[in-house]
């Protein structure tokens, strides 16, 4: 979650191994000053005889990345760039190779200080950058693998998401309403008690990539029918920059559509929701849900997962005759707290009387009711209890009107150990009665 001016999406491979990137052009103009630093490995500053500069990196080892841990900060005549990590990434060591023109004042961190670094003439010829003259496929296809980038003033890229970052809601302790206008400056984070640097902040203004995962399991038309009918009504609710894709499960899970913000197209793809067979595999379909948004790398919007569900997956005591999924909830619970996103979740109140001990009996269903509304808490999101189906569409429309107060701020942690160990999270705002809903913390793994 970044945001400072601009944001951009960069094409990178998911997975990189002992592996060199190719180069990201930036603009300097004349007078530049350029900051670097690289806590996980070596740099090398070349000087070279274009007017811009590239920047590179490498891998050692066979561990993995999931996402280039690039950070570059583009102001104009002051540009940082810095590598960083998430907790969950392994301890690889990363290298950076940067090229600069001969008018650029350059400073790289050194231990304690920002100090003048060696610098070698590079004789290399430029990289050749790919453009509408040469590109061999059409405008919007992707490429096999990333080529040049380059980043303009007022730019800052995200190329890599390793830092923690927390959406968090704000609402008015007294009124339970949201609050917008935020600023970067009304929020204090602290780990462990220990206050955070936030290095990125978006406000509850940016737009969200958002999922409806919906549960189809023993639904009849009439009710499919009904469950469209909120679907559609999420769709007209939600905000025109916010992407919608659509998700539904039963014994297994479907995607009905991927992100789109056309909103006749999604209109059509709900319309084609109908029964599904199978038993109830709730962890599955999260779990589902939460790899195909990971699967995006090179997405720079904020995500959000919206769970529409009675809770009762399989697995749970006091559900006969029924497999579940294969994740355990623990598990589930635990990835949802991995989650670079927000989870809501919706529970539909489906409870009946057990009349035999065939039937679903009464503590699964208070089960179902109360994971829901731990994996909300894990998520960082909103708990929602529909009693009725007839209510959904309105608690759809109420999780549109939350996601519009919701900000995403980024630290990296004083602390960097990895020992698997919890990491408390509190965040305080700075406005008289207000309250920061959002994750708890997170493992440093």
């Amino acid at each position: 979650m970044f945001l400072f001016l601009i944001l951009a999406a960069l094409l990178f491979p998911t997975t990189v191994s002992g592996a060199s990137f190719d180069e990201i052009r930036i603009e300097l103009p004349p007078g530049s000053q350029l900051k670097v630093r690289n806590d996980y490995g070596n740099l090398t500053v070349e000087q070279w005889g274009q007017n811009y500069a590239a920047v590179s990196y490498t891998t050692e080892g066979s561990a993995t990345l999931t996402r280039s841990p690039i950070l570059i900060n583009n102001q104009g005549k002051l540009v940082t760039i810095s590598v960083v990590r998430r907790p969950v990434d392994p301890a690889v060591a990363v290298h950076l190779k940067l090229k600069i023109p001969a008018n650029v004042d350059i400073t790289t961190w050194n231990g304690g200080s920002y100090t003048k670094p060696e610098i070698q003439v590079s004789t290399d010829a430029p990289p050749k950058l790919i453009g509408p003259e040469n590109a061999k496929t059409p405008a919007g296809t992707p490429a096999d693998k990333a080529e040049n980038v380059e980043l303009s003033e007022g730019d800052v890229i995200r190329v890599d998401s390793q830092l923690v970052t927390l959406n968090v809601s704000v609402v008015d302790r007294g009124t339970s309403r949201g609050l917008a206008g935020l600023v970067q400056s009304d929020f204090k984070l602290f780990e462990d008690g220990r206050e955070q640097s936030i290095v990125q902040f978006e406000s509850s203004s940016a737009p969200f990539d958002l999922v409806l995962l919906i549960d189809l399991s023993g639904s009849t038309k009439e009710v499919v029918k009904l469950i469209r009918a909120a679907a559609l009504r999420f769709v007209n609710a939600a905000r025109p920059a916010d992407r919608i894709g659509v998700i539904t499960f039963a014994g297994t899970s479907t995607i009905v559509s991927g992100f789109t913000s056309d909103r006749d197209l999604l209109r059509q793809r709900i319309e084609t929701i109908d029964t599904a067979r199978g038993d109830t595999k709730l962890y599955d379909a999260i779990n589902f849900t939460m790899n195909q948004i990971k699967k995006d790398a090179t997405n720079a919007r904020r995500s959000a997962i919206v769970v529409m569900s009675d809770g009762l997956d399989g697995t749970i005591p006091g559900i006969s005759g029924q497999v579940g999924s294969q994740t355990p909830y623990a598990d589930t619970v635990r990835n949802i707290q991995e989650f670079d996103g927000v989870l809501y979740t919706l529970w539909l109140n489906t409870e009946y009387e057990a009349m035999s001990p065939e039937d679903t009996q009464p503590e699964a269903f208070a089960a179902g009711h109360d994971r829901m509304k731990a994996m909300a808490e894990a998520g960082g999101g909103v708990f929602y209890e529909v009693e009725k189906l007839t209510d959904l569409a309105g608690s759809y429309e109420q999780v549109v009107a939350d996601l519009g107060t919701v900000y995403s701020l980024a630290y990296r942690p004083s602390n960097s150990a990895r020992d698997g160990h919890w990491r408390a999270i509190r965040i305080g705002v700075n406005r008289s009665n207000a309250v920061a809903r959002g994750k708890r913390g997170y493992y440093a793994n």
